[in-house]
C-alpha cells in the first residue's frame, strides 16, 4: 500500500486556485513536505523543532475553506485509482475541496512529525476547530500514520450532539470498524440509532457484529417501544439471528 499523503497531495495540487498558489506553498512549509529526504517518503524528524510551527499549521488548516471554498472535488477515473491503491476508501467523492485541503495536510504532517508532536497536533485540531475542521479531522484519522494512537480523540468525538461531527466519524470512514474496542464501537452504533442515522452508513458494522450488540440493541428498542417511541427500521441490520437463518438456509 501506497503513503495515501501522496495522491491526496496531488490531486489538491491540481485544484488550488492559481491565486491560491502561495497558500499550497505554506502547506508544503508546516507539513514538512519539502524538507522531506530524498526516497524517504514516510521518515520521521528526529526533532520537529527544527521546521515545525503548531501555530502556523493551524491557521493554514483553518484557512483552507476561505482559500479553498467548499466544491464538491470531482474525481475522475485515474485519482479513483490512485487513491484506491493508497487505500484511501469510503466517500472521498462526498468530500468539499477545503475537506480535501485539510485531510492532506493532516496526512502529511503525521509523516513527519514524531507521534508526541502529532498527537498534540490532532488534539489541538480538534479542540479549537469549529465544525467543518472537526469534520476534516475526523476523516482525516484513518489515513494519518499511527492511525491507532488516536483512538481516545475518535472516541471523545463520538459524544458530539452535533450530527455532521458525528456522522464525520461514524458515516463512510472505516476508523471505528478498523480500531475501536468492542464496547466504544457498540456503543457508536447505538448512538447512532438514538441520532436517526442509517446503520448502513457505519462502515464494516456487518464485521463488527457481535451478540453483545445485538443484546444492546435489543435493551435500547424495548426501551424505546415502553416509552411509546418508534424504533428504528434498520435495526435488524444488528440481528445475528437473522444472519445464521441465511448461513443455514438449504438453497431450493
Amino acid at each position: 500500500m501506497q503513503d495515501p499523503s501522496l495522491p491526496l497531495f496531488e490531486i489538491l495540487s491540481h485544484r488550488v486556485p492559481p491565486a491560491a498558489g502561495s497558500w499550497l506553498e505554506r502547506v508544503e512549509q508546516v507539513t514538512g513536505t519539502g524538507a522531506r529526504p530524498a526516497g524517504a517518503p514516510d521518515a520521521r524528524a528526529n526533532d520537529a523543532s527544527t521546521w515545525f510551527d503548531r501555530d502556523r499549521f493551524l491557521a493554514t488548516f483553518t484557512s483552507a475553506v476561505r482559500v479553498l471554498g467548499k466544491a464538491p472535488l470531482g474525481l475522475d477515473a485515474n485519482e479513483r485509482d490512485a487513491l484506491r491503491a493508497a487505500g484511501v476508501v469510503g466517500a472521498v467523492d462526498s468530500w468539499r475541496m477545503d475537506e480535501l485541503g485539510r485531510i492532506t495536510m493532516l496526512a502529511l504532517a503525521s509523516r513527519r512529525l514524531p507521534v508526541p508532536e502529532l498527537a498534540r497536533l490532532l488534539w489541538d485540531c480538534y479542540q479549537r476547530g469549529e465544525g467543518r475542521e472537526r469534520q476534516a479531522l475526523l476523516r482525516a484519522l484513518p489515513f494519518v500514520a499511527d492511525a491507532e494512537r488516536f483512538v481516545p480523540l475518535a472516541v471523545d468525538a463520538c459524544r458530539t450532539n452535533e450530527l455532521p461531527v458525528f456522522e464525520a466519524i461514524a458515516c463512510e470512514n472505516p476508523y471505528p470498524a478498523a480500531h475501536f474496542p468492542d464496547l466504544n464501537f457498540n456503543q457508536m452504533v447505538l448512538k447512532a440509532m438514538f441520532m436517526g442515522v442509517p446503520l448502513a452508513r457505519i462502515v464494516g458494522l456487518e464485521r463488527r457484529r457481535s451478540g453483545e450488540l445485538a443484546r444492546m440493541a435489543e435493551d435500547f428498542a424495548s426501551e424505546r417501544r415502553a416509552a411509546g417511541r418508534s424504533v428504528p427500521a434498520d435495526i435488524g441490520l444488528l440481528s445475528l439471528e437473522q444472519e445464521h437463518e441465511r448461513a443455514t438456509r438449504i438453497p431450493e
